[in-house]
């Protein structure tokens, strides 16, 4: 470190011995940074965009993986400053990553293009696979993988690439594609890197117990496809979970350092996670600004009743990656059934969720425009619509010009986990990636959409925020994240800074 920053730094450190003190004098030995219920926050705590992203270094899941289908996995990629990465892929045969199926070795090479035109915030890539390995972990991965290929005329072909199940050894890899020998089987089998064509990288910090809080590094890749067929064919526009840094990741991770030295030959097998019971009273937020494909980024929160077992919730929609440029809100209402353990993904339940009432508010120029030209009988009713005014849309069977339909049943898919930090969260079912509803039991979903935090106990009154204002409008803001902390953020920013371009996203509620 330059010795002009020494002084810097030590002020870093007296912040950071500030914060830990002040943590400690609330009476609680573990920080609870608890997002506000009223209405979704999720710059809390300031996030940094890395552009363009700095791909290089290890990257890890930093737990099970649930992807449509189901299939259960978890990933461990390296990118290298040559461009080259390689990439392990770890399949499980239970959605607790405990039973290695298969594991996939995959290697090529990925070159940063530009800004996405479709994403905003996030960059394109073009990448090229030269070699996919296969190993198996039982004779059961290797006739499961066999069946699948024997399903297509093509794949009939690829199965003399693998070994008879007399002939299977332990340990030994089998190519499905080589960029030398040439051919591939990896379409059969139904694998794409296509996730490598849509990067994002973002930094924060995370709060500690007394300490001072921890760097964050996340990778956000291009999303999977729900439907199996389209895979091959489908070009992300949304995100799937994302890996973060094996130097720089959330703690504590008790997953972390199993997958970050773990090879083909020597899957992860994941600690028993603590099992909870499906209990949705109270009040659920999301953890941060969510991308859903077709370019829409949005915050949920709900509320649920469980006496009653009737729901509320308020979506929050924006025109920008960070949720900072809000376009419309819609609340929606309505009952839900009584759940029942699912049959694909052990662990999960199924409900169905009936959504009855459902009111609208356009928070920009742009959507009070389009509101005001549709027909009044296709959203609200006669009257004009103004932004920051809420309307009823129960009456016109939900609202067209934004995809919304009245009364309709949605059929789910629920799960609850606890982060080691205690934190609760709820895994609710991922949305077909073709924009359409479950609608029907034969779509309900197999995999799940970001989980959402817990921020309040037994729910006793409605999720919906206070009436929204117009924007440009001013007021205090409640709540947010302590001076000490940005200064912080901003200070390390300073002592990491290197050759690439940051982009730091505002921050209002730590003002």
């Amino acid at each position: 470190m330059p010795a002009a920053m020494l002084p810097f730094a030590c002020v870093l450190v007296l912040l950071g011995a500030h914060m830990a003190k002040a943590a400690g004098a609330v009476g609680s030995s573990r920080l609870r940074w608890e997002p506000r219920c009223q209405q979704p926050r999720p710059d809390r705590v300031p996030i940094t965009a890395v552009l363009p992203p700095r791909l290089e270094g290890p990257w890890i899941s930093t737990g099970c993986e649930v992807r449509p289908g189901p299939e259960f996995l978890t990933r461990s990629y390296t990118f290298y400053p040559n461009r080259l990465f390689r990439a392990y892929q770890f399949y499980y045969e239970d959605p607790f990553c405990r039973q290695p199926a298969h594991s996939l070795l995959v290697k090529g090479r990925i070159r940063l293009r530009r800004a996405s035109w479709v994403t905003q915030g996030a960059t394109e890539a073009d990448y090229h696979l030269h070699k996919v390995g296969i190993v198996f972990h039982s004779h059961r991965a290797l006739l499961h993988i066999t069946g699948r290929l024997n399903e297509t005329h093509a794949g009939r072909g690829c199965t003399q690439r693998l070994p008879h199940t007399q002939a299977w050894r332990p340990g030994a890899l089998y190519e499905l594609l080589s960029a030398q020998a040439g051919g591939s089987c990896t379409a059969a089998l139904g694998f794409t890197m296509h996730e490598l064509s849509l990067v994002r990288v973002q930094r924060h910090l995370q709060p500690q117990s007394r300490a001072v809080p921890q760097l964050v590094e996340e990778l956000y890749l291009g999303d999977i496809h729900t439907n199996w067929a389209e895979r091959q064919h489908y070009r992300p526009t949304g995100y799937q979970r994302p890996l973060q840094s094996a130097l720089h990741h959330s703690r504590p991770c008790p997953a972390c350092s199993l997958i970050a030295g773990s090879d083909e030959l020597h899957p992860p097998v994941l600690p028993p996670p603590l099992a909870l019971p499906l209990r949705l009273s109270g009040r659920w937020v999301s953890a941060g600004c969510e991308v859903r494909p077709a370019v829409l980024f949005l915050t949920r929160l709900f509320t649920f009743h469980g006496r009653s077992r009737s729901w509320e919730g308020s979506y929050h929609h924006f025109s920008d990656p960070a949720c900072q440029q809000p376009t419309f809100t819609v609340y929606a209402a309505g009952r839900y059934t009584r759940g029942m353990p699912s049959a694909k993904v052990h662990g999960a339940t199924e409900l169905a969720f009936e959504v009855t009432r459902a009111h609208v508010t356009p928070m920009d120029q742009a959507t009070m425009a389009m509101l005001n030209l549709s027909e009044p009988s296709s959203c609200g009713g006669p009257g004009v619509w103004s932004v920051g005014t809420e309307r009823d849309i129960t009456a016109t069977n939900g609202c067209l010009p934004l995809g919304i339909r009245l009364p309709h049943v949605e059929y789910e898919l629920f799960q609850m986990e606890q982060t080691p930090r205690g934190q609760s969260l709820l895994f609710i079912g991922q949305r077909p990636t073709d924009g359409s509803s479950p609608d029907t039991p034969e779509k309900r979903p197999t995999s799940y959409q970001a989980p959402l935090v817990l921020c309040g106990g037994e729910a006793r009154d409605s999720a919906r925020p206070p009436q929204q204002r117009p924007r440009g409008s001013g007021g205090p803001r409640a709540g947010g994240v302590p001076a000490p902390l940005l200064l912080l953020v901003l200070g390390l920013a300073l002592l990491r800074s290197d050759t690439g371009v940051r982009q730091h996203v505002p921050c209002p509620a730590c003002l």
